[in-house]
């Protein structure tokens, strides 16, 4: 009885430090700020923008080109035209972020410009219904994608490809191959044209609604959901994430900007023509496949599409003005589009084996 006694009153051990604990949790954290912060990561992530300032110093340098690149004047072209490019690439960006892809955005654009083109001049209608007609119609596409995709579980490649063919059909019949110009109101064509700040008024359309996805993605419930779907859309359906809610946003939110986009090109333009926005998804998805290999490298993010959007940009516009052929455009694009295939696939195993680890 006594040893139990003498047991029981015996003082307990030492509690044992808590620096282990502490360092067992902090050390994770202080590898991976190493990591991030040495040589390899960082060139991973400032490679791109580092290459968007050395082409725009080399052809600002390069006699063919250096009349007239680095001037004024070519900057609001360039940035002008290269807005509707850049609300497509913000359209794809969301899509892409989910793992699923939206060929329709051109198509998309170009019936929306269509549209708002076709109400103005055609049936009389104001400016702003136009332009509400438009964004309307943008989003209805969007939404009969989504319904399709996460719905009715149908590839949104194929789904979004039949869906660009069938309205580039309804394109030409409606326009009849012809330019819609004539009637489109002045007030739209002014925004179109006239600039702010030494800029287009429509570059401060862009950079609105890059800074609103660039929250919506980042900094919100339903961007986080994005990219887990992305990476694991089983698990992020096991975890609670509504992912066919989600999907559907997704595509209504990329539709609405493709809308957008439309009412740009045709103030750009001053019209609607029956392949306006069409050419434009190439170098659009070349922007964000080139995004998703900076800043954060092997995820679709905003700021590294808006930097792919400059770099496409500006090289397609030195090899312009430095005389190069018809044929390099297109060849640049596509060649420009498998490399950033490629590498921002590679990036994107290696962070899921990093968040693997």
């Amino acid at each position: 009885m006594s040893g139990v006694t003498s047991s029981a009153s015996s003082p307990p051990p030492p509690p044992s430090p808590p620096k282990s604990e502490t360092f067992e949790e902090t050390e994770p954290t202080r590898r991976t700020r190493r990591s991030a912060l040495s040589p390899g990561r960082l060139a991973e992530r400032y490679t791109l923008p580092a290459l968007a300032v050395g082409v725009a110093v080399f052809f600002s340098l390069y006699p063919p080109s250096a009349v007239v690149f680095p001037t004024s004047a070519n900057l609001s072209v360039v940035t002008g035209n290269q807005s509707v490019i850049a609300l497509l690439a913000l359209a794809a960006l969301a899509p892409l972020a989910a793992g699923y892809f939206d060929f329709s955005l051109g198509a998309n654009a170009a019936t929306s410009s269509l549209v708002c083109a076709a109400l103005m001049a055609r049936h009389g209608v104001g400016v702003v219904p136009a332009i509400l007609a438009a964004v309307a119609t943008g989003v209805l596409i969007g939404l009969v994608n989504g319904m399709m995709v996460a719905r009715f579980q149908m590839s949104s490649f194929i789904t979004t490809l039949g869906s660009a063919t069938l309205l580039g059909g309804v394109i030409q019949w409606y326009s009849g191959g012809q330019t819609i110009s004539a009637g489109v109101s002045p007030a739209l064509l002014d925004f179109g044209s006239q600039k702010w700040l030494g800029l287009p008024r429509v570059v401060s359309v862009v950079v609105v609604l890059g800074a609103l996805m660039w929250y919506l993605l980042g900094h919100t419930p339903y961007g986080r959901a994005l990219y887990a779907m992305g990476s694991n859309p089983r698990a992020a359906n096991l975890v609670g994430i509504r992912v066919r809610r989600n999907l559907l946003l997704t595509f209504v939110i990329a539709g609405a900007l493709a809308g957008i986009a439309g009412v740009l090109q045709t103030a750009r333009v001053g019209g609607a023509t029956a392949d306006s926005g069409t050419s434009l998804l190439f170098p659009a998805l070349a922007a964000v496949f080139l995004g998703a290999t900076a800043i954060e490298p092997g995820r679709f993010n905003v700021l590294g599409t808006m930097i792919g959007v400059v770099f496409v940009s500006e090289t397609v516009s030195g090899l312009t003005l430095a005389g190069a052929s018809d044929w390099v455009d297109p060849v640049f694009n596509g060649t420009a589009l498998l490399l950033a295939v490629g590498l921002s696939t590679y990036f994107g195993r290696r962070r899921a084996a990093g968040a693997a680890v």
